[in-house]
């Protein structure tokens, strides 16, 4: 059970620099906003004039209190009347901008979501070596949560605050021109506080969502390895290192908020400070009669309202550096290469596919191995509908000869064609579909039985299934489900024994009916009797396939075209069984151990 590890920060000038780009990181949200453009300038023009509406209504205010003491009270009721239709429309703008900023921020998440997935489902195993798949699937719901939250609210928000900011100095200018400059002498201190905890906040909030997805890794790795760390005893300590990153990830979010919330705390005290310094000065000049008592009211409203402002974009500062931190991590999904990737312009496969497979001089470490030669200097040659076994200790690479048959790797030097043709100048997706696997360890769906069998080949009708699942020996379990070929069997197929399982996935290659039959180990969980019928099945499909066979248990291979031996990485013998247990060696012995021993065992 691996643990994360601790996530490395940015120092010095390096951590400057991400921290000066971080808001930055938000305009890569642009091109999934472009479709939705309209929609967005409806929002923007509904947010512009309830931002209009608030700044008009301190004039009202102004006008009803130095017209309080009029004798026409029609004055007053017009006064009176203009604030209530104000205030209507204030209602009507604040409710479609609602409606409109919150489904633009749906849509335009759930399209992000889409594209990330998306991404990373075309990825190579190669790059899931090096990012944990719960990691990922944290950026795709986390973050993306963090930016619906923000292009769903904060954003319009702050375009608001913007607005009203802006508008509300103005027109505190245009009020009284001396008060206004008393209150832009705070501004320089208010900016202080913003700029040094903000710089600490962003650096807290990568932290904090680190943690959080190292804590999501841990989680989703344990809980699909729950059986082992059950057996295991090892409940206790999957908890405590699960715990321990989720402390870690609270201890940054705590001091996140902390830091934020003193922010907050420091930024308005400043500014209403300086409200109430502003407002003393203003009632001398009332009562000196240098402006109207209306005129100080409106000035005090319009002054609330920047400071408020203030306040909330300071506030909401914090969310959007999270946000401009959440950006990045996906970006950073959408960006990422990938050494196996299709060709500009892909060569067609041949139609249709023949199935001829050859290795030439093939080389290949795992990444996660380098010092290690997976497969060394492989030459094989494989004819269409010829039936190979590759036989051999474990870590010979029999089942690296697969993965590089589906191109989940490419090789380091040398070349494997499908039907002559170099599988890089192929689009993996199209030469696939020519070939049908059965994984040493089945994957099953969360999904029913007739689901599970028929990703083999989606068109496939309901009779085909259950003639796949007949062949494959599946039928009659899959029919003593509770509700047959329609059972849902649970994620990963908690319902199924691991011979059920990997029925299932047999028929599920036998259904895709492809030219190429690769079979690791697919017999490997099998009883005997179901062995016995499967491989009665397996022989029967791969006539006129070429099919290609791993296996430990030499029983499965005696009746194959030709054995291929490995060891290390290297074919050291190849022929029939008859004959390789003839010359001796390698096979001939993994021969004795298996059939003498096993006779001797009854």
């Amino acid at each position: 059970m691996a643990r994360a590890p601790q996530p490395t920060r940015p120092s010095g000038a390096d951590a400057d620099r991400a921290a000066s780009r971080r808001i930055g990181a938000l305009r890569a949200l642009f091109p999934f906003i472009l479709p939705y453009r309209w929609q967005a300038l409806a929002a923007v023009f509904a947010l512009s004039l309830t931002a209009m509406v608030s700044l008009a209504l301190p004039m009202a205010v102004r006008r009803v209190i130095d017209n309080f003491g009029t004798e026409d009270g029609r004055i007053l009721d017009l006064y009176f009347g203009a604030a209530l239709a104000i205030a209507g429309l204030l209602a009507l703008g604040t409710a479609l901008r609602y409606a409109l900023v919150t489904r633009l921020g749906e849509r335009v998440v759930a399209d992000l979501r889409k594209a990330v997935f998306g991404r990373m489902v075309f990825m190579s195993p190669r790059f899931f070596e090096r990012i944990m798949t719960g990691e990922v699937l944290s950026r795709i719901t986390t973050d993306t949560t963090l930016i619906l939250s923000v292009i769903g609210s904060s954003v319009s928000i702050a375009l608001r605050n913007l607005l009203l900011f802006a508008g509300g100095l103005t027109l505190m200018m245009l009020t009284s021109p001396k008060l206004t400059g008393l209150v832009l002498l705070v501004v320089p201190v208010v900016l202080v506080p913003i700029l040094t905890l903000g710089r600490k906040l962003r650096g807290l909030s990568r932290t904090s969502q680190d943690w959080i997805a190292a804590s999501s890794g841990n989680a989703s790795e344990t809980l699909s390895s729950v059986q082992t760390v059950q057996a295991y005893s090892a409940e206790g300590v999957a908890r405590g290192a699960f715990d321990s990153m989720t402390e870690k990830s609270f201890d940054a979010a705590r001091r996140r908020i902390v830091t934020r919330a003193a922010m907050t705390a420091i930024v308005i005290f400043l500014v209403f400070t300086g409200i109430v310094g502003v407002l003393w000065v203003g009632a001398r000049d009332v009562r000196a009669e240098l402006m109207s008592p209306g005129e100080l009211v409106q000035f005090v409203i319009y002054a609330v309202m920047v400071a408020g402002a203030v306040g909330a974009l300071a506030e909401i500062w914090g969310e959007l550096q999270r946000a401009a931190g959440a950006t990045e991590r996906l970006v950073e999904l959408l960006g990422a290469e990938d050494s196996v990737r299709d060709p500009e312009n892909p060569a067609a496969p041949s139609v249709p596919a023949r199935g001829a497979v050859a290795f030439e001089d093939v080389q290949f470490r795992y990444p996660s191995r380098p010092d290690t030669v997976a497969l060394d200097g492989i030459d094989l040659r494989i004819a269409p509908g010829e039936t190979v076994a590759l036989v051999g200790p474990s870590g010979a690479g029999k089942t690296t000869i697969i993965q590089m048959l589906l191109r989940f790797f490419d090789p380091e030097s040398g070349s494997i064609t499908l039907d002559g043709v170099d599988l890089r100048d192929m689009k993996r997706e199209e030469f696939r579909r020519n070939m049908a696997l059965v994984p040493q360890e089945p994957v099953i769906f969360a999904a029913s039985a007739r689901e599970n069998i028929r990703f083999g080949r989606p068109e496939a009708t309901d009779a085909e299934v259950e003639t796949a699942a007949r062949a494959a020996a599946a039928h009659q379990f899959i029919c003593a489900l509770p509700e047959g070929y329609d059972t849902f069997v649970g994620e990963r197929g908690v319902m199924l024994s691991g011979g059920q399982k990997q029925r299932i996935a047999i028929a599920r290659a036998i259904l895709r009916d492809a030219p190429v039959l690769l079979l690791d180990e697919a017999t490997s969980a099998l009883d005997a009797e179901s062995e016995l019928a499967v491989q009665t099945a397996v022989d029967r499909l791969s006539q006129g396939r070429t099919t290609i066979v791993v296996a430990h248990r030499l029983a499965t291979v005696k009746k194959a075209d030709r054995i291929i031996v490995m060891d290390a990485g290297r074919i050291v013998a190849e022929g029939t069984h008859d004959d390789l247990v003839g010359a001796g060696g390698l096979y001939a012995r993994l021969a004795r151990l298996q059939f003498t021993e096993g006779l001797a065992a009854e």
